[in-house]
């Protein structure tokens, strides 16, 4: 590898390292940066007759936005799953009934409120926009780094290199915020998220289903081949029991925790698991390093904003930088990177909070407020500008957003 200074190294190449990756490559075509992304393990893009792996996020209207802005939506668009309504309901509740809410794309004139993809399919067509758009990839992972006056030295499994800024993208273990003494609050909700694909008996109706229970939350996420992909977020204790479990047993326990909403169910492929936490960077900068998407923040997959928040963060990351670019200002400066922290901290500390109440008292808790709560439900679809509300919230079209991730005008 070459010691040449880079202007962004970006540590760790999954969805939301590789977006700003490809952003800042596409971003800078007439003022040129360079730009690199190390990743040791590069996934290959699945062919179109593959099979869908389990392994799934829900994509927003914004995020589309700041897809098509990185140039990798023509690359997976072949791999999506549009979805055009949710359904969401409790325990105490039939699935089809007043007390459930349901979010319909067509009472807010849109084509859609997401799209369902597979996260290899995410990350390789990024990638891929990142070396369209003349960005580097190096396979190689990182074993240390030195935070100089005007650089950062960066040591890796295949030699050194040098950046203005590093950005951590490492994930929730983030070497980079350990390196650089960045420190974060982190607990354990107690529960672990059982992915896997399965067939129903009805058709999804491209909906996504949603039942909250008091020992955890199962979702059906609809996929284009008519299968569905479920993320069932269930206590400690009853996930080793699913995970411990023969195929038919499996199905049975979804089909009473799923109240049978989309018929008997059947495994068709093998389940995989992960335990949840939440986690909070108490800064996202430092001198010439800024953490983004789970290096920076984690929220419980229930509603679906993990990915999406960190493409939010590549988005607002890469406007600040190339706007410094055009001033001809430091990209590694903290005076920039403390605008980002600015920025994305308080927008992500709402959603981590609203999304940590639905884990509280819809899917875990029993007082007085969480009845309420659980109520709410039906009263907020009875509700159009509740519900209008909710959606933009869902789409990631409401709060203050990067200039890709906006409508056109």
């Amino acid at each position: 590898m070459t010691t040449q200074v880079l202007d962004v190294l970006i540590i760790g190449g999954g969805p939301v390292g590789a977006c700003l990756g490809a952003l800042l490559a596409r971003g800078a075509q007439s003022a040129p940066m360079r730009i690199a992304v190390l990743e040791p393990h590069r996934p290959d893009m699945p062919s179109e007759t593959a099979p869908i792996d389990p392994r799934v996020v829900a994509i927003s209207r914004a995020s589309e936005r700041i897809l098509t802005a990185a140039g990798a939506w023509p690359a997976v668009r072949p791999r999506l799953s549009p979805y055009e309504r949710m359904r969401i309901w409790h325990e105490r509740v039939p699935p089809i009934s007043k007390g459930a809410l349901v979010f319909d794309a067509a009472d807010v004139g849109e084509p859609n409120l997401g799209f369902i993809i597979e996260n290899r399919v995410l990350q390789a067509g990024l990638l891929d926009a990142v070396v369209a758009a003349g960005g580097e990839i190096h396979a190689a992972g990182l074993t240390g780094l030195h935070i100089g006056a005007d650089s950062v030295t960066v040591e890796t499994t295949n030699g050194t290199l040098a950046a203005r800024l590093v950005v951590g993208a490492d994930g929730a273990q983030s070497a980079v915020r350990e390196a650089v003494g960045l420190t974060a609050d982190s607990s354990e909700y107690h529960q672990v998220a059982v992915v896997a694909t399965v067939t129903t008996d009805r058709s999804h109706d491209k909906t996504a289903w949603q039942r909250f229970m008091r020992n955890g939350t199962l979702a059906f996420l609809p996929l284009a081949d008519g299968t569905s992909s479920i993320v069932w977020s269930a206590d400690d204790v009853l996930a080793a029991a699913l995970l411990a479990s023969s195929a038919n047993e499996f199905a049975a326990q979804l089909d009473q925790a799923s109240d049978l909403a989309l018929g008997e169910t059947k495994l068709v492929s093998e389940r995989a698991s992960f335990s949840l936490r939440r986690l909070a960077a108490h800064h996202y900068a430092a001198q010439r390093v800024a953490l983004i998407g789970d290096a920076a923040h984690v929220v419980h997959p229930l509603a679906g904003q993990g990915v999406n928040l960190g493409l939010l963060d590549a988005a607002t990351l890469a406007e600040l930088l190339l706007d410094a670019r055009g001033k001809r200002e430091d990209p590694g400066a903290l005076g920039v990177l403390r605008q980002y922290e600015r920025w994305r901290k308080s927008q992500v500390a709402f959603m981590s909070a609203a999304i940590d109440g639905f884990d509280r008292f819809l899917a875990h808790g029993t007082g007085p407020v969480s009845r309420l709560a659980q109520k709410g439900l039906g009263w907020v679809n009875r509700s159009h500008e509740l519900k209008r509300f909710f959606i933009s919230r869902a789409l990631g079209t409401a709060g203050e957003l990067p200039r890709v991730a906006r409508r056109a005008s």
